[in-house]
């Protein structure tokens, strides 16, 4: 058949535009970041490259090889033009990353009270759902008395409580904040709350030797019971400065960043948070297992009645048994005998 200039330039048309319909999602697609590449990028503030992958295809809640989202980086960093952006791309301003962390959240974990502003009028929600690390527990946690003050003011439950049952006010006990300590039961911080564990403020106070902070935390009939007991009795305290294999890479990359006189602010970084991070999971740690209660009745006259029963709770769980904590260990001493005498 042969070709008119007229259909074959219909032709060369029509090839042109399927090339070049073709050729933009391929180049899209092949500019989209892997998450260690996006993390480094939206760590450093990259407002314009964040715009360039999120018109080519990459979702507003994308997930980077640290912290999260592009959202919850500008909240860790301090970066309202990213935070900005990524919310105007759809972002959930709610989402967690795989550490159960919120942009508010890590935004008060930091100290950054502006940032903590800025998604609290823009919806982000005060207090985590159930059994969850809130923005306050983070605040706390982190000794920033400011954010605390104003998330409590903003209505943040200063009862919540934590992955393992840890409220509030222990996190200040077991860090040692004392001032935020004393300012949560002005407010009417629970003292008696108890985690999985059955550890309550108290325990932990006993347990890092921090007596001051056991009384504020007691009545003085509960203090005397405890500093009487002997030390055994409140465990070892456990100052999480257990390491994990990524903080020993860490520092091992700032020695060496230090060797040839480079920056370490970003790695700094990176290193207070993955100490963070261990010492949440060490807090955060199942709670061991328990024996279950058995209750045993028996009689000589009747043993044929005699029965052997599991307690459980009203959830069905088996109960173990739990010494009280203010249980005094030892038999009390009498003065010595001896002659009276006379004065």
């Amino acid at each position: 058949m042969k070709l008119t200039a007229k259909r074959w330039f219909a032709m060369i048309s029509a090839m042109g535009l399927l090339l070049s319909a073709s050729v933009p999602v391929c180049s899209a697609a092949a500019t989209l970041p892997d998450p260690v590449r996006f993390t480094l990028s939206m760590e450093l503030g990259d407002v314009g490259q964040a715009e360039e992958w999120l018109n080519a295809g990459l979702p507003p809640d994308f997930m980077g090889s640290r912290i999260g989202s592009g959202l919850m980086i500008g909240a860790w960093e301090g970066k309202p033009d990213l935070m900005r952006l990524f919310l105007s791309r759809g972002a959930d301003i709610n989402r967690i990353n795989a550490n159960g962390e919120s942009a508010i959240a890590l935004a008060a974990w930091r100290g950054n009270l502006e940032m903590v502003k800025w998604l609290l009028d823009r919806g982000a929600r005060i207090n985590a759902p159930k059994r969850q690390w809130s923005a306050l527990h983070y605040a706390v946690f982190a000794g920033h008395t400011e954010i605390a003050d104003f998330l409590v003011a903003q209505g943040a439950d200063i009862n919540a409580q934590s992955t393992n049952g840890s409220s509030v006010l222990m996190m200040a006990v077991y860090e040692g904040h004392q001032p935020l300590a004393r300012k949560l039961m002005e407010l009417g911080a629970e003292r008696a709350s108890r985690n999985n564990w059955g550890d309550g403020a108290l325990e932990w106070a006993m347990r890092h030797d921090r007596l001051e902070l056991a009384r504020m935390v007691s009545n003085p009939e509960e203090f005397n019971i405890a500093v009487s007991q002997p030390k055994e009795k409140w465990g070892a305290p456990v100052r999480s400065m257990r390491s994990s294999k990524e903080l020993e890479e860490l520092l091992n990359m700032r020695e060496k960043l230090v060797e040839r006189g480079m920056s370490t602010d970003v790695i700094d970084k990176r290193i207070a948070t993955e100490r963070v991070r261990v010492v949440r999971a060490e807090m955060d740690r199942p709670s061991p297992a328990r024996a279950a209660t058995l209750e045993i009745t028996a009689s000589r006259k009747a043993p044929e009645t005699q029965s052997a029963t599991i307690i459980y709770d009203d959830k069905g769980k088996a109960v173990g048994y739990k010494v009280p904590p203010a249980t005094y260990f030892g038999t009390p001493k009498m003065p010595l005998k001896g002659p009276l005498k006379k004065y």
